[in-house]
């Protein structure tokens, strides 16, 4: 027997695809408009989230029985508050430069539509394990699309990938900038982003003809 259950797998497969948290429930879109100009604030911000409804979603499940219905909304704020100063500690530490970038969005975390709507309507009503599954599923769903819409900023407004040059040298014309091609400075303008993820919900729905509401 697997370690997990064909169920249990899709609590962390359905918000890649079929229930992106971005793409289907049309939450966390600030922070996909904000940071996405560059792969690396992309894929920071992704684990970081990653790293706090993970654990997050395990901590309220845990105290699920025990917090009192009046206040669960500020017992949530304060675990994850808890969770995102770990991470923005941790990002001075070892990325500082980046901390001073995602300074302001990582602090956003705390009132994310998506960590907030999880711990709601998961955490509070099932076990720890699910409850994990639930967080890493999600946490996993919006990176994906944090990733694939930084890829594209970045690559078509920059010329790179995680700031290492990949279509040449646009100074020295070498590359594709030897034959014309230019950076799109609009695509490291937020409304890009947004543009960016409009296609990417039309493609999501356009291979799956049920994700369309009637």
């Amino acid at each position: 027997m697997g370690l997990l259950s064909k169920k249990d797998a899709k609590l962390i497969t359905d918000p890649l695809t079929d229930n992106n948290p971005i793409t289907i429930q049309v939450l966390g879109i600030c922070s996909a408009l904000a940071i996405t100009a560059e792969l690396k604030a992309s894929l920071v911000m992704g684990v970081a989230v990653l790293f706090v409804l993970g654990i997050g979603n395990v901590v309220i499940s845990l105290m699920r029985n025990i917090i009192p219905s009046k206040i669960r909304i500020i017992v949530q704020l304060i675990v994850v508050a808890a969770l995102v100063i770990i991470v923005d500690q941790v990002l001075k530490a070892y990325q500082y430069e980046l901390s001073k970038t995602l300074a302001v969005f990582v602090g956003l975390i705390i009132t994310n539509c998506i960590i907030m709507g999880r711990f709601e309507a998961f955490a509070l009503a099932n076990g720890p394990w699910k409850s994990f599954l639930d967080g890493i599923g999600n946490a996993l769903g919006y990176a994906v699309i944090l990733l694939i819409v930084g890829f594209f900023r970045e690559l078509l407004g920059s010329g790179t990938l995680f700031g290492i040059p990949v279509l040449g040298d646009a100074i020295e014309k070498t590359g594709v900038y030897a034959i014309g091609y230019e950076n799109n400075g609009f695509m490291l303008m937020p409304p890009m982003a947004l543009i960016v993820v409009g296609l990417i919900i039309w493609v999501q729905r356009s291979r799956n003809k049920a994700l369309i509401e009637d």
